[in-house]
């Protein structure tokens, strides 16, 4: 691949205006193999993005245009950072024009199409795709995103809950029906979309959990371990709501693991060759603002003294590696580049 513009990924933005789609353009402007081709809103039709979006002046004059057909499809590959059930509803008609599709919502995460609607709250418009998207956690699922047409990109909590527990549970460890998942995010999780609870008089100098009862990442988060796992996982997740921004903190424990296992140097060989999860020195406690801004998952692990047990600290900035870092990452793999083209970003200290 070439630097020349015209050798470059042509690629498409579906829903620009929220928090994921403001990310993926600001990792995109600056990505050496990628020519931003159209971004669109439906409701900002004609308004240039670096007016909505002051921190891009000088890096784009796209200005936002309606989901035409015609334009997405002479793209080779088009993001949708849009509510879900919006993809699912286009996806069909620009893979048979021959698009690639990387979805950051969560039309195509779950595979059984009846537990997706029961989650949802909506008929699954395609329910033949399903199947055939892949899980765009790259470091479970490298090689098939390289030649999926349709990547599911992961939700945030999972992406942090299954690095976290990826190595244990694909090497058989522990004791996969008691799993907890006690898991901080800002209030960007929310999204952009004007929202009383989210105000910061609402949330600042506050703490609380929520979706306590049932979290629609629950079901993602269940198949994904299971898949690791060959045979059903069971867990507990409760999220929380921190009066902060970015980030997500995931605090995840296993039981049932043997003292004589050496979790660290399990951990530390899993990912030695993955680009973008950092397997923090014994005893570390990594922090949110260390991947603020960037594609990392930043993992620290803890013996406690009961013996059996391992907590795992597993660390994201939502927006990034959560979503639209992720997303980037999965398209380098779908198109043959390099894996970290455009995503050597640097945490943000302070």
């Amino acid at each position: 691949m070439t630097d020349n513009i015209a050798t470059r990924i042509k690629v498409g933005i579906v829903g620009g205006t929220g928090y994921t789609g403001v990310e993926l353009l600001r990792l995109l402007v600056r990505h050496p193999h990628v020519a931003l081709a159209a971004i669109t809103s439906r409701g900002n039709v004609g308004t240039p993005v670096a007016e909505m979006f002051p921190n891009l002046r000088g890096w784009t004059d796209l200005v936002f245009s309606e989901p035409s057909a015609d334009v997405l499809g002479a793209c080779d590959l088009v993001f949708f950072a849009t509510p879900n059930g919006t993809a699912m509803q286009m996806v069909p008609e620009l893979l048979a024009a021959g698009v690639r599709v990387v979805d950051l919502a969560a039309d195509f995460r779950i595979k059984d199409v009846a537990l997706w609607s029961q989650w949802y709250g909506m008929e699954h418009a395609c329910p033949e795709l399903v199947e055939e998207a892949v899980y765009g956690l790259p470091e479970m699922n490298r090689d098939a995103i390289r030649t999926a047409r349709l990547v599911a990109n992961p939700g945030c909590y999972p992406t942090a809950v299954t690095l976290g527990l990826l190595p244990l549970i694909e090497a058989g460890i522990g004791d996969i029906s008691r799993i907890i998942a006690d898991c901080k995010s800002g209030v960007s999780g929310a999204g952009r979309g004007a929202s009383v609870p989210m105000l910061m008089g609402e949330t600042g100098e506050s703490f609380k959990a929520y979706g306590v009862a049932g979290h629609r990442h629950w079901p993602e988060i269940r198949q994904q371990l299971s898949v690791l796992a060959g045979r059903p996982v069971d867990l507990v997740f409760v999220p929380h709501l921190l009066p902060m921004i970015r980030g997500i903190h995931a605090t995840l424990y296993a039981e049932g693991v043997a003292a004589d296992v050496d979790v660290q140097s399990l951990y530390t060989r899993r990912y030695a060759d993955e680009p973008f999860v950092d397997v923090m020195p014994a005893g570390s406690h990594p922090e949110t603002r260390s991947v603020r801004g960037g594609n990392h998952c930043r993992i620290a692990l803890h013996r406690p003294p009961s013996g059996d047990r391992v907590v795992v600290l597993s660390v994201i900035d939502n927006l990034v590696k959560g979503a639209a870092g992720q997303a980037v990452q999965n398209m380098n793999l779908m198109c043959a580049l390099p894996e970290a083209a455009g995503l050597d970003v640097v945490g943000l200290l302070p």
